[in-house]
């Protein structure tokens, strides 16, 4: 039950932060729209940008079929083995990568798979005498499935361990083998996760830019977002720019349209409660193979994190830390994280206290029930709309104003902001929607409303959750390189764009100590979320 003065604020507040969100978005949009279309339409079926769209899908599609491919064997392993020595370890591994910020683990990458990386030194000391190049497709997929290996990993794993431990001491009595247990036990659990893991990371992967930005091999082996950032910052080409942005909008509306019709994981079966206790997991070859799939596991995802590392420790660490550019750096990514992290935090709040306002009522009709999905969607419009595209969007509306630098602060935070608010929807919602459930009826019995509701009854309760979402959203924007990309410049220097600015000027000892930097901090802050959402969990 929520009072009647609070019904009103909830949703005049969640109305308000959803039409900003949709009004930043549509005039980025609008300015795309506007510039010179019909050089744009012209642009939009050159060869070129045919080109660069056949490219985008066909590097997605194999990076996620070898992220799927190789990430499920891994998690079998880790689902077989449960005690394996450091199992606990490796799935805790299996989470860096998604709080490590991309150019810092592509710097790891090209340490062990670049010109001067381990293998290419191995290789020329055996004789080989064409080193293996990262720079190209076979880099962009070796770099995306470090991240999204990971990613296909856990999620596999969280829906095997879901399977009831009565199925395996059945397979035990019958005496199924590997093969059967995996047909009749594992595979349908695995059936029905593939859709949604394989969607999830092709979308990741079709819109992928650093990655594609420090290992593409030029015009050959690009995608549409980098296209978009060279044709405004090094050809400035709007026309192009705005083809490609425009071509980028329709494939990942395409891409979320069949998402939305994958069908979702089913429940866990019927069980008793019971311990899960595998009885084909002590077979010697059994273990033998599943000790040999979780090393090379482990070497794949942490030789570039060590690698870091010791590139990072290797560097003047001082030196960098004391140098003016790097305080003028690390003050600028900061206050862009804290604005961004607060503003995405305080978006959310709006919006789901709208939607808890629609379902709240006793019976919500067709109209309210679009409203609250609407609202709902707005966190999410950042996935139609890259932040590439909206910097694009945002460069050429403010270009007539003058230097577009000057608003770029601003412009970064505001973009980083949106990309963090799917995240911090997903976080803040379902704390919200038990908090509301727990406290709801006696908040409105003892008549709280306004702050002394949010200070007396909220935020004692629910400040782990804002925590938690606020860390992750710092450490995003901390780490992001997308939004900066197009406005970086000497007077607006951040964190990744210092690692960035680095590696094109060939200091890559400067760019490791600073990538390692970076990677500390954002690894500290996801962390931190981390521990916090396991401290929730077990309360």
């Amino acid at each position: 039950m929520i009072a009647r003065s609070d019904r009103r604020r909830f949703l005049m507040g969640g109305m308000a932060a959803f039409t900003a969100v949709l009004l930043f978005i549509a005039l980025a949009v609008a300015a795309l729209l506007s510039f010179d279309s019909n050089a744009a339409s012209s642009a939009l079926f050159e060869p070129y940008t045919l080109r660069i769209l056949r490219f985008t899908l066909w590097q997605a599609t194999l990076s996620t079929v070898l992220s799927v491919a190789l990430g499920l064997p891994v998690a079998l392993a880790l689902a077989r083995q449960r005690d394996f020595p450091g199992r606990i370890w490796i799935i805790r591994l299996m989470a860096v990568p998604m709080g490590l910020p991309v150019i810092v683990g592509a710097l790891g990458l090209i340490a062990i798979w670049g010109r001067q990386g381990l293998l290419n030194t191995a290789l020329l000391y055996a004789g080989v005498e064409q080193p293996f190049s990262i720079y190209g497709l076979s880099g962009i997929l070796i770099a995306h499935v470090f991240f999204n290996l990971p990613l296909a990993v856990r999620f596999f794993l969280a829906g095997l361990e879901r399977i009831p431990s009565e199925y395996w001491r059945m397979s035990s009595v019958l005496g199924m083998n590997a093969i059967s247990a995996f047909r009749f036990i594992e595979w349908p659990v695995v059936r029905r996760l593939v859709p949604g893991v394989a969607g999830l990371i092709f979308m990741l992967c079709a819109t992928s830019f650093t990655l594609v930005l420090l290992l593409g091999g030029g015009p050959a082996a690009t995608t549409i977002e980098v296209a978009i950032y060279q044709a405004l910052r090094f050809d400035f080409d709007p026309p192009r720019a705005i083809a490609l942005s425009l071509m980028q909008i329709a494939m990942t509306g395409l891409l979320l349209a069949l998402l939305s019709l994958l069908p979702g994981a089913d429940a866990e079966g019927q069980t008793q409660g019971q311990a899960v206790r595998r009885f084909d997991a002590s077979r010697p070859l059994r273990r033998l193979w599943d000790g040999i799939i979780l090393v090379l596991a482990v070497l794949l995802v942490g030789t570039p994190l060590v690698a870091v590392a010791a590139s990072g420790l290797t560097a003047d660490l001082w030196r960098l830390l004391s140098a003016e550019v790097f305080r003028r750096a690390a003050i600028t990514s900061l206050s862009i994280a804290l604005v961004s992290a607060s503003l995405a935090v305080l978006i959310s709040v709006a919006l789901i206290r709208a939607r808890q306002v629609i379902s709240d009522s006793s019976k919500p009709g067709r109209l309210a029930k679009l409203l609250s999905a609407i609202l709902g969607g707005g966190a999410s419009m950042v996935l139609l709309v890259p932040p590439v595209v909206l910097g694009s969007g945002w460069f050429l509306l403010l270009r007539p104003f003058g230097d577009v630098s000057v608003f770029a602060p601003l412009l970064v935070a505001l973009i980083n902001m949106l990309m963090a608010l799917p995240f911090a929807m997903r976080v803040l919602e379902p704390a919200f929607a038990t908090h509301q459930a727990r406290t709801g009826r006696l908040v409105a019995s003892l008549g709280l409303t306004g702050f002394s509701r949010f200070r007396l009854i909220d935020l004692p309760v629910l400040w782990r959750a804002f925590a938690m979402a606020f860390s992750f959203a710092m450490a995003l924007s901390l780490g992001d390189l997308g939004a900066v990309a197009l406005f970086g410049s000497e007077s607006f220097v951040t964190l990744p764009w210092l690692v960035y600015s680095n590696m094109g000027s060939y200091r890559s000892n400067d760019a490791a100590g600073y990538a390692f930097i970076l990677g500390i901090i954002c690894l500290i802050l996801a962390a931190g979320g981390v521990s916090r959402q396991s401290e929730r969990a077990k309360a």
